[in-house]
């Protein structure tokens, strides 16, 4: 699911438009290698279910649950209702007095804990709406064909079923439930419905009561459901028939076994001839529409080897389809369902050769795909994976509508395949989707859509104050945080192995052999970093506790260089520091004054003795600099320290001051009489953040009134929004306020100003101009550098070109705390003129590890805004 990302993403983006965002001091050591290299990790050897390499042992086993469904949509009440038969087979050694099963449906109850467990009704998994859950009919146990009475028990979102003799080893037991339920209309953004102009789309999900999970681990699986938390689920076989009007196309898991009895002649043409392109093919489109039959029609799909089966139905739909070519000769269809609202060109049009390039390049790269269809339906739901179909925001486009589209079928490897449990462990589906999306990202169509995320930017965001560690279950962790750790941070754990630590060639190896070694059965995180280290050949315990267990940061830094005998001709001693508790790698840049430039890459073996360690160097001249992590790989909070340089910058020239820096700049953009005559300003712009589209919406009106706004399209949602007008401030998240004191509002007041060089220019009672004595280098431009303090607590560095004149960029260093900076920072290029005014059409914003790129679509000066844009 990739939508639950937008909490961290909003605050995240208010940081870095609205306000800086302070972060704690950074300790000066807190490395401990004993702690670090201890080598009690694992804390139980493996045994004949799990063994110790990682892979299932020779008694590993599972249970088994095969399902048959028949149910009724009625669209007049939006209900289902039907009946259900479930065969559950005992693999245990175990017998078993008693079953469970997930009632997901209760979760829509008014007393259910999921209900009351979400504190306001604005939050994603509350629910907007009421329903009776699962209404039972009966529940019957099946033997010899009779039935007979079961005695069970619901509780919340469970059900106990009670046998009259216990289950042994190597039996079955067949229930028969009839059934129904109301569809809600906002499904915990899982499952629901949308009215669209030509009717309701239906995307239906956690449809059926489902067997619980009986393993190895924990036995009887039974944490309830409240809806922030997903599934763990056992395998099996479905076969089921969604009985609905004539005139609606319905979408399923698996394969649709009866196409002659409810697709048109013209349609199963265009699906044969689909099967056979790699080009998208359409079988209904809105001229189809007219043809639609009259009275109910039933649609027949098989399902095997999966652990869940979803649909979707809607009047409404446009149909189209194409080819995908799996390994080994083997093909599958890949298709796509959305109202005609989402079939622009540059939106759901494409949708199916996102669907086409994501699963050829995941069943390429890591195991083959699985299921014989893969179908994504536009709808109310924002982004949710279920085996063989998803459900996609029917706004989204673009860069969005791939992103959702790619993370959600990157979710049929990680659970559908890898069955991990997302209960407990979000991340080993939410984090391992994230990082093959971003290897599919930057290999789908020469990556169109891929953005390059620096580790070392996003460093703010993995380890802010209210950091936790990965290994806690999502309900647990705070809402704004859960996104970091269910998606980013172990995503960003898996390109550090790849990239830093095991290199391509054994990570990848390890990693497609933990895939098969588990597919369609249950590992345990354990299972993961024994299999990952027997088959990559590395002892990664260090790794594993630093990163998952614990929230240790990274803080590597270039103490001193010396030069042997203080002859540079006799080579150089570099001094490396680890500061904070996780160990890593090193990789270095070393460049001479000759203009030589080497590349040193030092293992992690490095800090096994001590926080220190001295690197000698071959060079025969004097070093110019070392630069640790020059490219930004890795998470280190403190990257300041990564630098020493035998010379910072030129010095500046004679009768420069800060108040010639801010003139040259103001004349540059047009002039202070033409600044001056600024009334007001709006700006409309377009961003890309972590695949995510963003919208942005600036208004600024004199005297004392701003607007800012940041949307995320694909949701149609305002995730972060600040207004101020005069002395009033007012700052919101997800739609909810952002409480302030004054000092802070002050802050925001600071950082929201239509041209600040002018009141800075005046040098206004409290607020501190220094110049720099030397020039920075940015982006290879020589430029002056201000810092600017004002009384409010704000602590800006302002970067000017020496040549233009012109800003290029602007950091928020921190606030009264006197933290360390936080890495809150906007680049700018591309200005451009409007009525006379030079202004930049396009930033890039890093607000606490997101980078975001903005395009400015449209700017006016002196347009007419209205007074009530600033209540």
């Amino acid at each position: 699911m990739k939508l639950r990302k937008l909490y961290s993403l909003a605050s995240l983006l208010l940081c870095g438009i609205a306000q800086p965002c302070l972060s704690q001091n950074t300790p000066v050591s807190n490395y401990d290698q004993h702690e670090a290299f201890s080598p009690l990790f694992y804390p139980f050897n493996g045994n004949e279910y799990r063994s110790a390499g990682g892979q299932p042992g020779p008694k590993y086993w599972q249970n088994a649950a095969d399902y048959k469904i028949t149910v009724t949509l009625d669209t007049v009440q939006h209900r289902i209702s039907g009946s259900l038969w479930i065969t559950y087979k005992n693999n245990s050694p175990d017998h078993l007095p008693f079953i469970w099963l997930q009632m997901d449906q209760n979760v829509y109850r008014k007393d259910s804990r999921g209900s009351a467990t979400v504190s306001a009704t604005s939050e994603r998994f509350a629910n907007r709406a009421y329903t009776n859950g699962f209404e039972l009919k009966s529940v019957d146990l099946v033997t010899n064909g009779k039935s007979s009475a079961a005695k069970y028990l619901v509780d919340d979102t469970r059900m106990q079923v009670r046998l009259a003799e216990a289950l042994k080893p190597g039996g079955s037991v067949q229930l028969k439930i009839d059934y129904s339920y109301a569809i809600s209309e906002y499904g915990t953004d899982r499952t629901g419905r949308l009215n669209t102009r030509h009717g309701w789309i239906y995307e239906i999900a956690q449809w059926y009561p489902r067997m619980a999970v009986y393993d190895d681990v924990s036995g009887w699986n039974n944490i309830p459901y409240l809806g922030a938390s997903e599934f763990y689920l056992e395998y099996g076989n479905f076969d089921y028939t969604i009985t609905a009007p004539a005139n609606m196309v319905v979408v399923g898991s698996g394969a649709l076994v009866n196409e002659a009895q409810v697709l048109t002649p013209t349609e199963a043409s265009r699906m044969a001839k689909a099967r056979n392109s790699d080009a998208t093919v359409m079988i209904r489109d809105t001229v189809d529409f007219k043809a639609a039959a009259q009275g109910n029609r039933t649609w027949h799909f098989v399902c095997k080897e999966t652990r869940d089966v979803a649909w979707a139905a809607s009047k409404a739909f446009i149909w189209d389809a194409a080819r995908m070519n799996l390994p080994g000769g083997k093909t599958a269809l890949a298709q796509s369902v959305y109202p005609v609202e989402s079939a622009d060109p540059a939106a759901w049009r494409r949708s199916t050769e996102f669907v086409k390039g994501a699963i050829e390049h995941y069943s390429r790269q890591w195991y083959p795909y699985t299921y014989p269809v893969a179908t994504n339906v536009a709808g109310v739901v924002g982004g949710m994976e279920y085996p063989g179909i998803v459900f996609c925001s029917w706004k989204a486009a673009k860069g969005s509508l791939w992103g959702v589209t790619s993370h959600e079928f990157g979710h049929n490897w990680f659970p559908m395949i890898v069955g991990s449990n997302e209960r407990k462990f979000a991340w080993m589906d939410e984090g391992f989707n994230t990082f093959i999306n971003g290897v599919a990202a930057a290999e789908f169509n020469k990556g169109e859509f891929n953005s390059e995320q620096s580790a070392q930017r996003a460093a703010p965001m993995m380890f802010g104050a209210n950091a936790e560690a990965i290994m806690n279950t999502p309900d647990v962790i705070g809402l704004r945080y859960n996104g970091i750790a269910a998606y980013f941070k172990p995503a960003m754990g898996l390109k550090l192995l790849r990239d830093q630590i095991l290199g391509h060639e054994r990570f990848d190896y390890a990693f497609r052999e933990y895939i098969k070694r588990w597919a369609f059965k249950h590992p345990t995180p354990w299972d993961f970093f024994r299999s990952m280290e027997n088959a990559a050949g590395e002892d990664l315990a260090w790794f594993w506790k630093g990163w998952f267990f614990n929230t240790w940061k990274l803080d590597q830094a270039v103490k001193s260089v010396t030069y042997a005998g203080n002859d540079p001709a006799k080579g150089a001693t570099i001094t490396l520091q680890n500061l904070e508790k996780l160990p890593m790698p090193v990789v270095m840049t070393i460049r001479d004054e000759q203009g030589h430039r080497d590349t040193v890459k030092l293992p992690v073996e490095i800090w096994q003795r001590g926080s220190t360690w001295v690197y000698h160097h071959p060079s025969k001249v004097k070093l110019s600099s070392v630069v640790i992590d020059p490219q930004g790989e890795m998470p280190d909070i403190n990257p300041a320290n990564n630098s020493w340089k035998a010379e910072n910058g030129k010095p500046i020239p004679a009768g420069t001051t800060a108040t010639t820096v801010l003139e040259h700049y103001i004349n540059a953009i047009g002039g202070k009489a033409k600044l001056q005559q600024v009334t007001s300003f709006s700006m409309e712009a377009s961003g890309e953040t972590q695949g995510t589209e963003v919208e942005i919406k600036s208004l600024f009106k004199q005297p004392g009134k701003a607007r800012q706004e940041v949307t995320v399209a694909a949701i149609n949602a305002a995730v972060s929004k600040v207004v101020i007008n005069g002395d009033s401030v007012k700052v919101s998240a997800m739609g909810r306020d952002v409480p302030m004191g004054p000092a802070e509002k002050g802050m925001v007041k600071d950082r929201t100003q239509l041209f600040p060089e002018l009141s800075w220019l005046e040098k206004p009672d409290g607020v501190k101009v220094e110049l720099a004595p030397q020039t920075e280098q940015i982006n290879d431009e020589d430029t002056y550098v201000l810092t600017i303090a004002t009384p409010n607590g704000t602590l800006l560095k302002e970067y000017y070109s020496v040549q233009s004149g012109l800003k290029v960029r602007s950091q928020t260093l921190s606030g009264q705390e006197g933290a360390p900076a936080p890495n809150v920072q906007m680049d700018y290029s591309e200005y451009q003129e409007v009525s006379g005014v030079r202004i930049p059409f396009r930033y890039r914003t890093t607000a606490g590890g997101f980078d975001t790129s903005v395009k400015v679509l449209k700017a006016v000066v002196n347009g007419n805004i209205s007074d009530d844009q600033f209540k």
